[in-house]
């Protein structure tokens, strides 16, 4: 038996690479050696801070007895859902014909083309709660394929047909209005847990971009999201010494986390906080949540090449043996004389977009050197090593880059956070490089000649998604759908309408619209699981107003302040806008040479900072004092009360 997981780029494979059972990686040799053998095959997909995954590993996968049988009647498969986020979806929906308890480790029985005939999550070593062992579904999925085998091939085709029929359903619409939005935040709010905060009862996640979307939302949308996270940050689900979030809890009250932590989730909160900190300066408690996450993010989960690692586990070892959630427990004198939980150190590209994207705009509002430092570490570091000529990397670990495609939330994502560094450091370049991600993505959707039930998606993964999945026939179109973080589809269309709003050309408009209509039914009635298009949404039909304040050569204008231009610049950060930049004389020049038209002849006044407030490009005169800089808003204003 080859040990074909010891080099992998995963940690999670890695981890499994002792194992006695015969593990493929994900791809076409353990496809071709189950149709050599005739023998159906086991995947099995995770990541590497999964509780019930090691618990899984420990109970089944380490013990010599049933891996023997595993090994002599099946193929398997092990899948970090991380590195392959296509498989992990396609395969998750396939679950779905067969278990309401979706979750990871996932548990898929596919024939040696791929097809799925039957799955389920975490089995036990030996019957439980209703829960067959793992040795009797092995043992019986073995007996109907030796005896069934027309059933499995007939359920196989079915469950295939319903995906493919699945990714093609119809879901466009009309982009609502205000009001419409105004009902979602309303409708939203009726699944508000009043006492503890967030949505729904146990388990309970943070659903990040719903609140993202709530706090950019004026009114009733922003005072939801405050109380929300004012709860969620006094909860168990907040981590009281470096402030980070848990990745959900098992009660209602936030209770009983399940105690591993994502970098996406803990780059949303930052992000919602943020926002909410600009929008209620006087409440103290969303500022010390940002902060707490902004330090998290830099001292922990900052690798130290630059970039960020995806996850921090929920075990420790403690005593000797291993403990779920025990560090976490321990206050800060009681964790210095422990082993933190260990850290999942693969890179993943969209992943560190969120980061990079949430840490800028931190240092936008708080004028933060920290976290604009934290921001453009990782930012050099991907832009060095993930973004090549000839493709964008999705997943690295140290020096080794994985062989995996790139997804459209890779290029999404960074290209949104790049464009945030952007405004936060007045750098071109930044902004120049999420362009070109993005253009890219338009290119490849402006190839795609496949027919289409509806109008296709403007957006498609450059160089195609899995090519393992694709030859099988069971890639799926990008999902739009977003319950923990943003879907490629809205990340890529975020960024073209920050693009648009920085000048570089209508078409990046009408590829954001474009998106949003093809989601926009589906948005509208189940909107905790699109919270980012409804950001979007928002963003669309809120007033158009941009905001580019110049300062002199030589000031420090993002975030150590610019001498006599302080005041301006601090209004600047304060003022409610679609699109904020604080750039020097010649950074505003260098936008401009590089396309971007909202800067094109933004200078000083008179030798002094000065503030440029358009309303849809048609600019005001520009204000060289904070007073003037309101007095517009409040024409504005006016004129909509109007």
């Amino acid at each position: 038996m080859g040990n074909r997981l010891a080099d992998a780029m995963s940690p999670y494979l890695r981890a499994h690479a002792g194992n006695p059972v015969d593990w493929y990686p994900w791809g076409e040799a353990a496809f071709d050696e189950a149709r050599a053998r005739d023998v159906p095959v086991l995947i099995s997909i995770g990541y590497a801070t999964c509780h019930w995954c090691h618990v899984m590993a420990r109970e089944s996968f380490s013990d010599p007895v049933l891996a023997h049988e595993l090994n002599d009647r099946y193929v398997a498969i092990k899948v970090d859902r991380e590195e392959h986020p296509d498989v992990d979806a396609t395969y998750m929906a396939a679950a779905s014909a067969f278990t309401r308890e979706l979750g990871w480790p996932l548990t898929v029985f596919a024939t040696p083309d791929g097809r799925a005939f039957y799955a389920g999550t975490y089995f036990p070593p030996q019957p439980t709660r209703g829960l067959p062992s793992f040795r009797q579904v092995l043992a019986a999925v073995g007996e109907a394929w030796r005896e069934r085998r027309n059933e499995i091939d007939q359920t196989a085709a079915a469950v295939a047909d319903a995906l493919a029929e699945a990714s093609a359903a119809r879901t466009a619409g009309d982009l609502p209005s205000a009001e419409t939005l105004r009902q979602v935040v309303a409708q939203l709010a009726e699944d508000e847990d009043r006492v503890h905060g967030g949505f729904g009862g146990a388990p309970k996640f943070p659903v990040g971009p719903v609140l993202r979307f709530l706090a950019s939302s004026p009114g009733d949308g922003r005072a939801l999201a405050l109380r929300t996270m004012r709860l969620m940050g006094a909860s168990p689900l907040r981590d009281p010494v470096d402030g980070g979030f848990f990745r959900y809890a098992t009660r209602a009250d936030w209770s009983e986390p399940h105690y591993e932590r994502m970098l996406t989730d803990n780059a949303q909160l930052l992000s919602a906080s943020v926002e909410l900190t600009r929008a209620f300066p006087a409440d103290v408690a969303p500022e010390a949540i940002a902060r707490g996450i902004i330090r998290f993010l830099a001292d922990t989960m900052q690798l130290p090449a630059g970039g960020f690692a995806s996850a921090q586990d929920s075990e420790s070892i403690i005593d000797g043996a291993r403990n779920e959630g025990g560090y976490y427990r321990a206050d800060l004198e009681t964790r210095r004389m422990l082993e933190p939980p260990g850290l999942d150190e693969k890179v993943l590209t969209g992943w560190n977009g969120l980061a990079i994207g949430a840490l800028s705009r931190a240092a936008v509002v708080f004028g933060d050197t920290t976290s604009l430092a934290s921001a453009e570490r990782a930012a050099r570091f991907l832009l060095e090593h993930h973004v090549r000529p000839d493709r964008l990397v999705r997943a690295s670990r140290d020096a080794q880059v994985s062989s995996s495609r790139a997804t459209l939330e890779d290029t999404g994502m960074l290209a949104s956070g790049l464009l945030e560094l952007a405004l936060a450091t007045g750098e071109a370049r930044y902004a120049v490089e999420a362009r070109s991600l993005i253009d890219a993505a338009l290119a490849a959707a402006e190839a795609d000649t496949g027919g289409h039930d509806v109008a296709p998606l403007p957006f498609r993964a450059p160089g195609g998604g899995d090519p393992v999945l694709a030859a099988r026939g069971l890639a799926l179109d990008d999902d739009p759908g977003e319950g923990a973080m943003p879907s490629g589809v809205s990340a890529c269309a975020h960024a073209v309408w920050t693009l648009w709003l920085l000048g570089a050309g209508d078409r990046y408009r009408v590829a954001a619209e474009a998106a949003m209509r093809r989601v926009a039914g589906a948005a509208l009635v189940r909107p905790i699981a699109f919270g980012s298009t409804l950001r979007l949404m928002a963003r669309s039909v809120a007033p158009v107003v941009q905001l580019v304040t110049v300062v002199p050569d030589g000031a420090e204008a993002t975030a150590a302040g610019v001498g006599a231009a302080d005041e301006l610049v601090r209004a600047t950060r304060g003022h409610e806008a679609s699109v904020t930049a604080i750039v020097t004389e010649s950074q505003a020049r260098a936008f401009a040479a590089a396309g971007f038209e909202l800067f094109a002849e933004r200078g000083l006044l008179h030798g002094r900072a000065a503030a440029h407030r358009c309303t849809e490009f048609v600019c005001a005169l520009p204000v060289v004092d904070a007073r003037a800089l309101e007095a517009l808003a409040s024409v504005d204003g006016d004129a909509t009360d109007g």
